[in-house]
């Protein structure tokens, strides 16, 4: 199993949100990712806003990587949601959307950005890997899937 301790750290993993549109979504992630890394939630929010309107990050299965290039970023950083019920969010095979993995990269971070991408992407495209997620039933369990003992030791 892939193991994403580079990507994320305790706060930035919830198991149970229940969300009524991409709005909220990206509020909720931008507010994770100002109390996981520090980050300007406003900033957070509009980048990734500005991306879902080149056109949606849903790409099938109930899988959502939404993602954005941020200003003063040193390293990729992960946002991991579980959405309880699944939203609506303009996927390419038109599923409702029940995990969101939301990828933040520097600005300058081109082939960096795509490979985590990808990573991310091939990971979550397995059945198998989807449904271990979805099964997690907290906050420590989705850490511990996604990111292995060196996340949990650090928490």
């Amino acid at each position: 199993m892939t193991d994403f301790h580079d990507l994320l750290v305790p706060k930035a993993v919830c198991s149970r949100l229940s969300v009524n549109s991409k709005k909220q979504l990206f509020q909720k992630l931008a507010d994770m990712a100002a109390q996981a890394y520090g980050l300007s939630p406003d900033l957070v929010y509009e980048r990734l806003m500005e991306r879902e309107r080149l056109g949606s990050t849903g790409f099938g299965g109930g899988i959502a990587i939404p993602h954005a290039k941020i200003e003063g970023l040193e390293k990729v950083h992960g946002l991991v949601l579980l959405l309880d019920p699944p939203m609506a969010f303009e996927a390419v095979d038109e599923a409702p959307v029940d995990i969101v993995f939301s990828l933040l990269s520097p600005v300058d971070s081109g082939a960096e950005h795509l490979k985590t991408l990808a990573r991310v992407s091939r990971h979550l495209r397995s059945g198998q890997n989807a449904t271990r997620i979805r099964g997690a039933g907290s906050d420590e369990a989705l850490l511990a899937l996604l990111a292995g003992a060196e996340a949990r030791d650090a928490a």
